[in-house]
């Protein structure tokens, strides 16, 4: 049995080599020719399971270290009897604290408090979820917007046009789809005719580039079109400006370890059942108010430096995505 492993994934190496040929390749670099004998992939983003990587491949099951699956071909997947598995939820603590570093950063700048604000969330899934609660707790009046779980659960949730219409803040946590894919964009800005604050931590291609930049909003981005050549526009035009590190904290990555790594085990029925990796405290979830959260955060999360290197050297987006110090979670 063979597993091929995204290098740059912490905390794995070491625990599959008794059960398995253990091999691990750079995340984009993985290529057929490496994983063509494989039966199982642990990957994130950065690899794209379609069929130029998979055809002919004895690939039977991938595990990725991530939310999201819009880097894998799930119809090819499903025809090929390739078996899925993500890691929903395993970093929604470390989204929240980067919004909240984000909203702090953005009312000191605007002076102003969040009673003062409508703060618009566009999927209320596990972040979504989280920043709705947290959000009401600091002070904001919070709309939601979830299209697929309003049909489904019928929660009163609104329109993305009618958040759009009222909030003076919008934050995005929404899957990468075809129903989501410049979603916000052009026919937005001009049917509401408002330029909420624009906050995306989801995915890139859910933000038109060339639309938001056309509209004169303001915004911050961790997430960008065509990672890691993003437009240098965008860049410096941002408020704040990350590298696809939103989700990095210390637990969220020993959250998406274990859960890949329990993935694994259970289709293949290996004996790794509750593995976590040695040495991490899970994070204790705890309520945090807005004056509390307005003096730690800053010292958790310096969000401002960290916008101003990548800033300075857009070049350095994947090495510094890669080489990323994961911060603590402490709400």
């Amino acid at each position: 049995m063979k597993i091929a492993i995204d290098r740059d994934i912490p905390f794995l190496r070491g625990v599959f080599e008794p059960f398995a040929r253990t091999e691990y390749f750079g995340g984009s670099e993985m290529s057929h020719e490496d994983i063509r004998d494989a039966d199982a992939l642990i990957v994130r983003t950065r690899t794209k399971c379609d069929a130029g990587l998979l055809d002919g491949s004895s690939v039977r099951f991938i595990a990725t270290a991530t939310i999201g699956t819009d880097h894998i071909d799930l119809d090819y997947c499903r025809a090929h009897g390739i078996c899925i598995a993500n890691a929903a939820g395993c970093n929604a603590r470390g989204v929240l604290q980067w919004v909240g570093a984000v909203l702090v950063h953005l009312l000191h700048r605007r002076n102003m408090c969040p009673e003062e604000l409508t703060l618009g969330i566009v999927g209320v899934g596990h972040v979504g979820g989280l920043v709705a609660e947290y959000a009401e707790r600091w002070g904001f009046r919070t709309v939601c917007c979830d299209p697929p779980r309003e049909e489904r659960e019928h929660l009163g949730f609104r329109t993305l046009e009618e958040v759009f219409a009222v909030a003076d803040i919008i934050t995005l946590h929404t899957p990468l789809d075809e129903s989501t894919r410049h979603m916000v964009g052009s026919r937005l800005f001009a049917e509401t005719g408002r330029l909420p604050f624009v906050i995306n931590a989801s995915r890139g291609e859910v933000v038109d580039t060339e639309a938001l930049l056309a509209s004169g909003a303001e915004f911050a981005a961790d997430v960008w079109e065509h990672e890691p050549d993003i437009d240098r526009r965008m860049l410096q035009r941002a408020l704040l400006a990350t590298p696809h590190i939103a989700g990095y904290s210390l637990q969220g990555k020993a959250n998406a370890a274990a859960m890949a790594v329990a993935a694994v085990a259970e289709f293949f029925s290996l004996p790794i059942a509750g593995w976590y990796p040695d040495g991490v405290a899970r994070s204790v979830p705890r309520p945090i108010g807005w004056n509390e959260l307005c003096a730690t955060i800053g010292d958790r999360y310096d969000i401002a430096a960290e916008s101003g290197r990548l800033k300075s050297h857009p070049e350095d987006f994947e090495r510094l995505r890669n080489s990323y110090a994961y911060r603590e979670e402490y709400f």
